[in-house]
């Protein structure tokens, strides 16, 4: 049996009450930053397409302090563009598809803990915010 290194899981699985964009940015390589290599966007080894990260808020009422800020990374030639913000609010829903998620061992701290990273194929409006209705 093999078991791939993204394991592909479903958008309400990982935020059952929803998520919201907070940011898009470029996932730069520290070592081209400091090297000042120019262009330092890490780009996907798999498909060769530059690395975004989405900065999304995770609006389960569940979470700790520190916890409802995640990033979700998206390979694409061009900065992915979030959805409309609600009317009236700041607030972008957002829902990823193609999401999947890679388990890793973070050895910085002084107890090592098994992390999560999330990927996406893309990112696009809630079908409810698409069709003007309320969830």
């Amino acid at each position: 049996m093999a078991v791939p290194m993204r394991i592909p899981v479903s958008f309400g699985d990982v935020f059952p009450h929803g998520a919201f964009v907070l940011g898009v940015e470029a996932e730069n390589d520290f070592d081209k930053v400091r090297d000042k290599v120019p262009n330092p966007q890490v780009r996907d080894k798999d498909t060769g397409m530059l690395v975004w990260i989405v900065r999304v808020l995770d609006a389960s009422p569940d979470l700790r302090a520190g916890q409802a800020e995640v990033k979700v990374k998206i390979s694409a030639e061009h900065q992915p563009v979030p959805p409309e913000a609600m009317p009236g609010t700041p607030f972008r829903p957002v829902e990823f598809d193609g999401l999947t998620v890679t388990a890793y061992v973070d050895q910085s701290r002084k107890t090592p803990r098994v992390g999560f990273s999330l990927r996406a194929r893309e990112m696009r409006a809630p079908a409810a915010a698409r069709s003007g209705k309320a969830a």
